[in-house]
């Protein structure tokens, strides 16, 4: 099912026109080519050990906040997806090193998260895990050039836990993971949670479609990937927050992929999607009260309506923070993190 009948079906139409007045827009329609996705695992940038040491505090080479992000992005571990560490639309990205990193609309880039995500995963890379996956075949990328710059980042919990898949925002016109969900999924995985942070094409359809194929895509490879798939969980910030909730809502099969479990729970942050509909999963939501693209009000009614289906909602609201604070490090949001996976965890109905 594409966006555009969702709209006409559930009404979804003024909420996304009201988006696009905040962002850029960029809605795209793609169709599924076919082909067989078992040897996935294999054809990925495969690793192999899981001992990551200290080496990374030791090596002259460290990534610091002077290092230029087109050194991180062309460093001999990464590869040909280290162009998709930062947003592959670089027309909304400024400043040339780690330190001086900027993303349209998002606030609180927290410098030092940035520095320790990209050692994270180079040493990850050059110890022998495997950090990336694509997630279409060869023949499907060859159909449609764009799903080239899709795929996951892998960052690994316990053998065996539970998964996450963490979606960035960026107006649905760029994805900036390298704040918006990288931190979450790297704190996820300190917390033993195994948490794949997924690079998508720009546009609500594509970015639905390709997080309803990443879905399907863990599922078909959960016993490689050693997690659990009952009670995942889908996470996201501003257009990214849409996709959960959309995809926690309406299901893989909504957009072209088999039927697969819901979510036991969707975090949907910083945006002003305000249609309930009786069908939404256990929601957690934050977001702050100076946000000039996401209304905190708007957001509380829309958790208050869930609640009241008789559904599991939350959402903290912040004192004077803007959008896309991601973590919230240093911020009063800091900690959120800490309580959403709290609220995750009360919602899994399989321990």
């Amino acid at each position: 099912m594409h966006v555009q009948g969702l709209r006409t079906r559930n009404r979804i139409l003024p909420v996304l026109l009201a988006f696009t007045l905040s962002f850029v827009f960029l809605a795209g329609c793609g169709q599924k080519a076919d082909g067989e996705r078992s040897n996935m695992i294999s054809n990925s940038a495969a690793m192999g050990s899981k001992d990551t040491g200290t080496e990374a505090i030791q090596r002259e080479d460290t990534f610091t906040i002077e290092t230029r992000i087109i050194d991180v992005q062309n460093d001999p571990a990464f590869g040909d997806y280290g162009r998709l560490l930062f947003p592959v639309n670089s027309g909304y990205m400024s400043g040339d090193t780690i330190g001086s990193l900027r993303l349209t609309w998002y606030n609180n880039i927290d410098p030092d998260k940035t520095v320790e995500i990209c050692n994270y995963m180079r040493d990850h890379a050059e110890t022998g895990d495997t950090i990336f996956y694509d997630i279409y075949t060869e023949e499907e990328k060859k159909a449609d050039p764009a799903k080239r710059d899709t795929g996951l980042f892998f960052f690994k919990g316990d053998p065996g836990k539970k998964f996450a898949v963490v979606n960035a925002g960026g107006g649905f016109a760029y994805v900036g993971a390298m704040h918006d969900s990288f931190p979450h999924a790297l704190e996820l995985s300190k917390k033993g949670y195994n948490a794949f942070a997924l690079i998508y094409r720009p546009g609500a359809q594509t970015a639905c479609e390709d997080l309803a194929r990443a879905i399907a895509f863990i599922f078909e490879h959960a016993e490689e990937l050693e997690v659990d798939t009952s009670d995942y969980s889908l996470w996201g910030g501003s257009a990214g927050a849409r996709m959960a909730a959309w995809l926690g809502s309406y299901g893989t099969e909504s957009f072209g992929e088999d039927v697969y479990p819901r979510p036991a729970a969707v975090f949907v942050n910083y945006t002003g999607l305000s249609e309930v509909y009786g069908n939404e999963p256990p929601t957690y939501s934050a977001v702050g009260t100076n946000d000039g693209i996401a209304s905190y009000r708007t957001m509380e009614r829309r958790i208050n309506a869930i609640r009241a289906n008789g559904t599991d909602a939350e959402i903290e609201v912040f004192n004077g923070l803007s959008h896309g604070f991601g973590l919230g490090t240093g911020t009063v949001a800091e900690g959120w993190i800490d309580r959403a996976v709290a609220f995750w965890e009360r919602n899994m109905k399989n321990e």
